[in-house]
């Protein structure tokens, strides 16, 4: 009984709010094209409340390059851009610290912007924990597999709508002939009858006549 109190209270420490570190989460890649701009989220998780003094960091690594540069921060509700770097007059900070969100905006992307991206958090006393990276890969043109994957889907959608358009024309077509069928029924059926209530008569009288002239 003594080690199931031993092993409960150290699970209830280990679980203890005060005792968690920080997650933050970024994605894990994104494209873009030439020219265009892109939104690099950032966000994180926090036992403890909001801090006034939360604050967010990115740092970029270039593609093939052994070392990391800061490119921006956010602390005590200020941003500071590198105005130096690779992303000057190209950065900007669109986030909102009050909803624990450190995103940032890179304008007029260009080919050497490939390389990777990435944010830490603080919500101090929550200050330890992992920074979270994302990849940028920037194209000329729209990636083959990217083009490959959306005319797949729409392929795929064209044909749904071109198969349901066959069958409600089929249908419309077999409903029409069935109507016809059913009316050129009636017509037959009503020139039988109208046959049959003829020859009715002309028997009657025909009978009629040899009655009389036998009598």
């Amino acid at each position: 009984s003594l080690i199931l109190v031993m092993m409960s209270s150290m699970c209830m420490l280990s679980l203890s709010p005060q005792t968690q570190a920080i997650w933050v989460y970024t994605s894990w890649e994104r494209h873009g094209l030439v020219g265009s701009e892109i939104k690099l989220y950032c966000s994180f998780f926090s036992w403890r409340w909001l801090s006034e003094d939360v604050s967010f960091s990115w740092s970029y690594k270039p593609e093939a390059a052994k070392d990391s540069i800061s490119i921006f921060h956010f602390a005590r509700g200020q941003a500071y851009v590198d105005n130096k770097g690779p992303f000057r007059d190209r950065l900007e900070f669109v986030g909102n610290p009050k909803r624990r969100d450190g995103s940032i905006l890179i304008r007029n992307l260009e080919y050497n912007d490939n390389g990777t991206f990435t944010c830490d958090a603080k919500n101090p006393p929550d200050i330890v924990g992992r920074p979270s990276s994302v990849k940028l890969l920037v194209f000329d043109r729209v990636p083959t597999r990217a083009g490959v994957i959306t005319g797949a889907i729409i392929g795929s959608v064209l044909g749904v709508v071109i198969l349901i358009l066959a069958l409600y024309y089929l249908m419309r077509f077999l409903v029409a002939r069935r109507v016809l069928s059913l009316k050129k029924g009636k017509k037959k059926s009503g020139k039988e009858g109208s046959q049959q209530r003829q020859v009715g008569v002309k028997d009657v009288l025909t009978y009629l006549q040899l009655e009389i002239l036998e009598s």
